[in-house]
């Protein structure tokens, strides 16, 4: 089985990067799909080394491809829940960082896990039943999530129906100022960020 891959980013998509292993001509590439996130921060000609995954399946064969082991485990603890399979787990790494799946399960909290696309209500409550005994909250989740509030719910699900992403507006907000309380200030200071 493939684990790791190191190499040389030659391409990428939204959820893929093309890495070549083989240093150049004649080289061997293989694509990876990866979280979102991932995606976007190598650019073409980017040294990276992922922890895969390799799924067989009769058809196919895909690899997937995390920054760290953590995000490898957390993606294989998902995949052996009935119903999830790799490519919805991706779309949670996708969504929610290591941290902010770890606090939802820990928390019991699947409406979070729900706003992941393809993710639906009684899915979401079963991912948080089979796993929640088998992951611990980070020691740091409070902190680093403590905008993931009900409000901040709220503002997630106008920049969604404004068309941003959810990715994209899980972003925003984590980086805005904890000081504006309001679902009004927390919106506007979202749309800001993505106006400039």
């Amino acid at each position: 089985m493939i684990r790791l891959v190191r190499g040389v980013v030659v391409a990428r998509s939204r959820d893929a990067l093309i890495v070549d292993i083989g240093g150049g001509a004649g080289g061997l590439g293989f694509k990876v799909m990866t979280p979102e996130p991932t995606a976007a921060r190598f650019h073409d000609g980017a040294t990276v080394l992922l922890h895969t995954y390799l799924q067989v399946r009769e058809d196919a064969l895909t690899l997937f491809g995390f920054e760290s082991e953590d995000e490898l485990q957390l993606f294989e603890m998902l995949i052996t829940v009935s119903g999830v399979g790799p490519k919805m787990a991706l779309s949670l790494l996708s969504t929610l960082s290591p941290d902010a799946f770890r606090l939802a399960l820990a928390n019991q909290e699947p409406a979070l896990l729900a706003r992941t696309p393809g993710v639906g209500k009684r899915t979401a409550e079963k991912i948080v039943l089979e796993l929640k005994d088998k992951v611990k909250a980070p020691a740091s989740g409070l902190e680093a999530l403590a905008q993931l509030t009900a409000v901040d719910g709220e503002v997630i699900d106008a920049l969604v129906a404004l068309g941003y992403s959810v990715v994209e507006a899980q972003r925003a907000v984590q980086n805005l100022p904890k000081d504006a309380i309001s679902v009004e200030d927390r919106l506007r200071l979202a749309l800001s960020k993505f106006g400039g």
